[in-house]
């Protein structure tokens, strides 16, 4: 008895010590359950910013917002539509490409993308000739008047896949693919928040939300704004194209025809990225020709000779004198086109033309970026490079939202956002539009009208550089 009553107090002691371990470890357990609830519950269904669409404007200011040391703090959710992205790189060119600019390029830079392009391939654009193909009438940009590269062309694929390589490295930025938006609800006033139902049933909240959804987007229908569009009856033709004989190809060609512009973008020292405008129907037709008359047609588009009016050549050889006596530049430093040997297999495709402008970027708690809130022809290679201006003010107003003290999505923000985005955006989306609508012309009066205008800015080095820094 004495060894049990001994061994009562050790065997309590150790039952005792036990228990309380066991306690703390439940406690552990309840407080981690918790946790993992918070995680899936209600919180999980608000973020700080939602952005609706993952191509490469939306991916890009979603990385952006991530890489900002003010905003970098804040819940965001990417919604994207399709499946998750998986680049694939091939030797053979994707027929899809964008010309970026300088401050596109610095801003790819800036959030670590810029890199990733680097280590695969790209493309920069030393120099630049457009003419128009019923007159003599040429303007020329090089790297020598402009002190930079005037573009870079970089296959659209590649691209997304380099943001989203450094979304993979933002932890504050959650992606949700396959997500398709059925219902949006925004707020009358700014206490209240966005509220987004998807197709699958699944409703989100958020303090402010980025339509990046493209042109038919979903967010600009909620906000019930007015969408000034047309439709050009154009179709934008592309392809990879191999050319007759390598070159150092450095030079981006535009030939203003006047069935629409046709443009080859440089890639390597014997291929070239097609982007043919023409009409709707006529492209149709050369979507469908053999290979071989494909080719034979862009050739005879890049180097037809139409004949020449009296009036046109009267007034060129005037305007040729004037400047002579201002010793101005008369002469052009006329380079010849290449020609085209094939089409590379595959890589023939078309996509709609069309002209289309919210007249609202914002509203309360939302804000438009990209196609969304703008659409323009091609021929000046602008439509891309607008959105990630678009991506560059937006991040700097919303940075000096939290700066201030304000919440997210303030409208006061919002709308110097959308005044100084609009001020930059429709001059340079009128100028396109002008500017397709004038070389439609075949009226000697208007070829001439234009020709005219092209020689006198290409002849006052001043001017021509201020239209290429503000493009």
């Amino acid at each position: 008895m004495a060894f049990v009553s001994e061994i009562m107090p050790c065997t309590r002691g150790i039952l005792t010590s036990l228990y309380n371990k066991c306690s703390i470890c439940l406690s552990n357990q309840v407080v981690i359950a918790r946790k993992n609830h918070c995680a899936t519950g209600d919180n999980d269904k608000h973020h700080d910013i939602i952005i609706a669409g993952g191509g490469m404007v939306g991916t890009t200011l979603a990385v952006a917002l991530a890489n900002n040391r003010t905003l970098q703090s804040q819940k965001i959710l990417l919604l994207e539509s399709g499946n998750k992205y998986e680049f694939k790189q091939t030797e053979k060119y994707s027929n899809r490409v964008v010309a970026l600019n300088q401050q596109t390029r610095t801003l790819l830079s800036s959030i670590g993308a810029w890199k990733h392009i680097e280590a695969v391939r790209y493309t920069p654009v030393r120099k630049m000739q457009v003419w128009d193909a019923c007159s003599d009438a040429m303007i020329t940009f090089n790297e020598d008047q402009l002190s930079e590269d005037i573009a870079y062309i970089v296959e659209n694929d590649l691209l997304l896949h380099a943001v989203n390589k450094q979304l993979e490295e933002k932890p504050s930025v959650h992606v949700m693919y396959n997500a398709k938006v059925e219902g949006i609800t925004l707020p009358k006033t700014i206490n209240n928040d966005v509220k987004i139902k998807l197709e699958n049933g699944e409703e989100l909240t958020s303090k402010l939300l980025i339509g990046a959804d493209g042109v038919n987007s979903r967010v600009r229908q909620a906000m019930n704004v007015q969408y000034v569009k047309w439709d050009y009856d154009q179709m934008g033709i592309v392809a990879t194209v191999e050319l007759s004989e390598p070159t150092e190809n450095i030079v981006a060609w535009q030939r203003f025809l006047p069935t629409g512009p046709v443009a080859l973008l440089p890639l390597t020292s014997t291929l070239s990225s097609l982007v043919w405008s023409i009409t709707t129907k006529e492209a149709k037709r050369l979507l469908k020709v053999p290979e071989e008359e494909f080719v034979d047609e862009l050739n005879r588009a890049l180097w037809k000779v139409y004949p020449k009016n009296n009036l046109i050549e009267s007034g060129m050889k005037a305007l040729q004198q004037l400047l002579e006596q201002f010793s101005l530049q008369t002469g052009v430093s006329r380079q010849l086109q290449p020609s085209v040997l094939k089409i590379v297999e595959g890589s023939r495709a078309a996509f709609p033309l069309g002209f289309g402008h919210s007249t609202s970027y914002v509203a309360n708690r939302v804000a438009l970026v990209g196609d969304a809130a703008h659409r323009v022809h091609p021929l000046a290679g602008q439509g891309v490079n607008l959105g990630f201006g678009d991506v560059c003010l937006l991040i700097k107003l919303l940075e000096e939202t939290l700066r201030d003290g304000s919440i997210l999505g303030d409208i006061k923000y919002l709308s110097k956002y959308e005044t100084l985005r609009q001020r930059h955006n429709v001059p340079t989306m009128l100028a396109i539009d002008a500017l397709h609508r004038l070389y439609k012309g075949t009226a000697p009066p208007i070829i001439l009208a234009r020709s005219l205008g092209l020689q006198l800015i290409n002849a006052i080095g001043p001017v021509k550089v201020n239209i290429y820094k503000k493009k």
